[in-house]
């Protein structure tokens, strides 16, 4: 990646600059998360951070650089509750507590997973690699965990990999078309869909 005056130094940020790069991303976050990768232009982010387009550009040479910044910043924070399954817990508890982390993420998250989505459906020219080898080796790794788990006789017999594709399917949809949700409901309800959730996969995972 490009890398910036201020990131090419070779000396650490001051805590301005600090603060400022963080003002940047997040002002980025809205706006790609609102216009997706297209609609969003510099002049668009640096409005809504508050900055010149001149400024701006200090702190990141490009779109490309904000956009790829977010998205390193998010792959971590995306994978981790899947890295959470204990081997050694109860199998249905620990699938549920997962459903709960992912639901949490689209309530707390809502722009971060409209940004994974966006990146997506654009074909995930940045981060591809990391879905065919880390994002795909956790999932083997789950899915061979679940195997064990109905091997024993400890869940329902469900294709692994499927189940957690419906999990993240019914899970990122509270983000991803939050608009479509509000519309119909008149609000938000993730009580409602934590309490639906839980009922739907306890009753799809219990032997």
């Amino acid at each position: 990646m490009n890398k910036s005056p201020a990131q090419d130094s070779g000396t650490p940020r001051t805590r301005i600059q600090r603060a400022k790069n963080e003002v940047i991303l997040e002002a980025a976050l809205t706006v790609f998360a609102r216009e997706g990768f297209r609609g969003a232009t510099l002049d668009r982010i640096a409005a809504e951070a508050g900055l010149s387009k001149p400024n701006l550009l200090y702190y990141f040479p490009s779109k490309d650089a904000i956009y790829e910044a977010l998205l390193q910043g998010l792959l971590t924070t995306w994978l981790d509750p899947l890295r959470a399954l204990d081997p050694q817990g109860d199998p249905v508890e620990e699938i549920l507590a997962y459903v709960r982390r992912k639901l949490e993420m689209a309530r707390d998250y809502p722009r971060e997973s409209r940004l994974f989505a966006g990146e997506i459906l654009r074909g995930a020219p940045l981060i591809r690699p990391v879905l065919e080898t880390e994002l795909r080796r956790m999932v083997d790794d789950s899915a061979a965990l679940i195997a064990r788990w109905q091997g024993e006789g400890r869940l329902a017999e469900v294709d692994p990999r499927h189940l957690l594709f419906s999990i993240w399917a019914q899970t990122q949809h509270y983000a991803d078309f939050a608009t479509q949700v509000q519309s119909v409901l008149g609000q938000d309800d993730f009580d409602g869909a934590a309490a639906h959730l839980d009922r739907v996969f306890r009753r799809l995972l219990t032997p």
